[in-house]
Parts: structure tokens; C-alpha cells; sequence
């Protein structure tokens, strides 16, 4: 097999690249379109806002399964054509979560939708990370990550122009043309082995587990990390919109818009320290980033008035937005290539089985605290903690990523 040309392999980049981030942004869509309905899906189905937050926890607490059954099959039949089977799966599970008719039946499938989403991000961080340079991997890990604040705005926008005129239901079904989009952008895709003209990997099923068992340790050190940036994001995103309507009073127009704003922060945030990693470090970008949302809590949940808010919402996410924005390139240079579509993503989604409880955990202490202050105390442990594991932690940065070919 004859290796392509640079501007073959040039376009092919591109190609994986966009695929792996629309599939992250679009099955960020679908979650987070739960997060900004949840007060009038509790009305429809006579439940608690307690018991609707879990349907979020139920999604968290499956993605490990997806990201092992997925990551399995990318290490073994390349990331593609498992990539293109997670984006089916999850399309259809959404699309009949907008039709559930009792509470029950909308649980079995946002527990199904969990499995869909556990797979994505393992799947298309290792594509799109083993198919850009390493000199600017920073930044691009940036923008992939970031395609999750873009599905949680596109939710928002959604919440903000569909749900007033037909309800929450059909707000489940949006997602499906995209998906299909991207499903046809990742059948002109080639394999990173396949671009450098080698062939497929075989995989040597001993000598995989073998690989896995030497990396054992540093696999256990990446879901502690990955736990704590699960209750980072989803600490300071999940019942915030549930914030804005229930204690500050805002409209569903209100509340999309500051959605809307914080997201922007978000991308802009991720985007601007994923440069700054290729240059400072991942660890470094990553701490100076949770220490900034530390200080931002006072304008983010304790302030009154919608600019004060929108300030704090935009400000917020790009710090926590801007940690997150260094994980995908962070976490892929620290694994072996041949072991990358299972290791960083089943990581990621058992941290976020362990942090799975933070919407519940949270809601809860409304009982007893306002939402403003259960947010805002469980961001202090957060990054108390994270800090600390960050800092303690490896870094590979401008690693060389590649498949290893037989």
C-alpha cells in the first residue's frame, strides 16, 4: 500500500479531526437537553426534581460500560467503524427518549443513552488526537473537548426556541440529522496506520492485557483524575440552569440565555488554555485554571442581576472549561497507542461513574442549603482536591502519538 500524499493526508486530518468533534458535540447535545427540562419533565411525570436528577445520574453512571464495550472494539478494529456504530446507537436512543411515555421507560433509555455516550469520547479524542500534530495537539485538544460546551449551548439555544412552542419532546429529536452527517463525514476517513501506509494492527490479545496490567497503575491514577474533573463540570453545570430558574427566578429565555453566554466562556476558555498548555504545560495550564474558578465564586452564584450573572456564568466556564479543555491531549500521551481507543476513555467514564452523584449529591442539599451553596461548596472540595492530584501527577506532553502497526 502506497502512502498518500501530504495533501491527501492534510485533508484526511481535517476529516477525523471534525468527526471526532461533532460526535462529542452532538452527544453532548443530547445530554445536556435533559439538564434544561428538568423542571417541566418533573411537572409531566407528577415526579420530584430529585428524582429527575437522577435520570442525569442513571446516563453518568453507564458510560463506563460504553467506553469498555467501544474502547475494546477501537483497539481492535480501529476507532472508525466503532465510532460510526456508537453515533447509531445513541441517535436512535435519544430520538426515543423524546417519545418515553412514563418516568420508568424514560430511565431504561437514558441508562441505554449512557452507554452510547460512554463510548464517543474514547473513541474520537484517540482519532482525532493520533491525526493532528504535536506541536499544536494543545489547542486542538481544546477545540475537541470544548465541542461538549457547544452541544450544552446548541441545548440551550434549543431551550430557548423549540421548547416555548412545542414542549421538551421534540427537543429530543434535533440531534438526529447531525449525527447522520457525521456518520457520513467518518466513512471517507482512513486510520492513522492507514494514512502512513502500514497496515492495520492485529491484535495480539495477550500481549494487549499484558500492556494494560504494565500500565495498571498509571490507569488508576487517570480515574482519579478524571473523577475529580467530572465533579469540576458537572458540579458547575448540571443544576445550574435549575439555579437560574428556581432560585433566582429567571425565565426559560433568561435562563438560555445565561446558558448560552457561560458556554461561550467555556469554548473560548478551553481553546485559550489548550494553546497555553503546548507551552506552559498541562498540569500548570490545568491548576492555574481550577485556582481562577475558586476565586470567581462570589460574581458566579452569589451575585444579583442578569450581568452580574452572565459575567459570572462566562468567566466560570472558561476556567473550568479551560481545565477541561487540556484532558484529551493530557490523558492520550499518557497511555500506550495500542491500549488509547480503551485506557483514557474508560478513565474518563469511570470518573465519571464516581462522580456520577454530584446533580443528586447536590440537589439534595438544597434540603438544607440554597442552590447557590450547594454549588459553590462542592466546587471548594473540588479543587481542593484537584489541585493537589494534578500536581502530584505525570505529564507526557508533545508525546508521540501513533498506533502501533503489527
Amino acid at each position: 500500500m502506497s502512502a498518500p500524499s501530504s495533501a491527501q493526508s492534510n485533508a484526511n486530518s481535517r476529516n477525523a479531526f471534525s468527526a471526532g468533534f461533532l460526535a462529542w458535540t452532538f452527544d453532548a447535545f443530547d445530554f445536556f437537553i435533559l439538564t434544561y427540562v428538568l423542571s417541566q419533565v418533573a411537572i409531566e411525570f407528577k415526579r420530584p426534581i430529585v428524582d429527575i436528577a437522577f435520570l442525569l445520574t442513571a446516563s453518568l453512571m453507564m458510560r463506563p460500560v460504553g467506553a469498555f464495550i467501544f474502547g475494546l472494539l477501537g483497539d481492535h478494529y480501529g476507532r472508525r467503524k466503532p465510532l460510526i456504530a456508537n453515533i447509531l446507537f445513541y441517535a436512535v436512543v435519544e430520538c426515543l427518549s423524546g417519545l418515553a411515555p412514563t418516568y420508568k421507560s424514560l430511565l431504561i433509555l437514558r441508562l441505554l443513552f449512557g452507554i452510547g455516550m460512554g463510548g464517543i469520547w474514547g473513541l474520537g479524542a484517540s482519532l482525532a488526537m493520533e491525526s493532528v500534530s504535536k506541536e499544536r495537539r494543545g489547542i486542538f485538544s481544546g477545540i475537541l473537548q470544548e465541542g461538549y460546551a457547544l452541544g450544552n449551548l446548541f441545548a440551550a439555544v434549543a431551550f430557548w426556541t423549540v421548547f416555548p412552542h412545542w414542549g421538551w419532546r421534540p427537543m429530543f429529536f434535533l440531534s438526529v440529522v447531525p449525527a447522520l452527517l457525521t456518520v457520513v463525514l467518518l466513512m471517507n476517513v482512513r486510520e492513522s496506520t492507514e494514512v502512513r501506509g502500514a497496515p492495520p494492527p492485529k491484535t495480539d490479545w495477550g500481549d494487549y492485557l499484558h500492556t494494560i496490567a504494565l500500565n495498571g497503575k498509571r490507569f488508576l491514577y487517570l480515574i482519579l483524575l478524571m473523577t475529580v474533573m467530572n465533579f469540576l463540570s458537572h458540579g458547575t453545570q448540571d443544576l445550574y440552569p435549575t439555579f437560574l430558574q428556581q432560585q433566582i427566578h429567571f425565565s426559560p429565555k433568561l435562563t438560555a440565555i445565561v446558558g448560552v453566554i457561560s458556554m461561550l466562556g467555556a469554548i473560548v476558555g478551553g481553546i485559550v488554555a489548550g494553546f497555553v498548555s503546548d507551552r506552559q504545560g498541562r498540569r500548570r495550564t490545568m491548576i492555574a485554571a481550577m485556582i481562577f474558578a475558586l476565586l470567581l465564586i462570589p460574581v458566579w452564584v452569589f451575585s444579583h442581576g442578569l450581568v452580574l450573572i452572565s459575567v459570572g456564568a462566562f468567566l466560570m466556564q472558561f476556567m473550568v472549561q479551560g481545565a477541561w479543555g487540556v484532558i484529551p491531549a493530557h490523558i492520550n500521551e499518557l497511555v500506550p497507542g495500542k491500549a488509547r481507543a480503551l485506557l483514557p476513555g474508560f478513565a474518563y467514564q469511570l470518573g465519571v461513574l464516581l462522580a456520577s452523584r454530584a446533580p443528586t449529591m447536590e440537589a439534595q442539599a438544597t434540603h438544607y442549603f440554597s442552590y447557590g451553596q450547594a454549588m459553590a461548596g462542592t466546587l471548594v472540595i473540588v479543587v481542593l482536591i484537584g489541585v493537589i492530584v494534578i500536581g502530584a501527577g505525570p505529564e507526557a506532553r508533545h508525546a508521540t502519538l501513533e498506533r502501533e502497526a503489527a
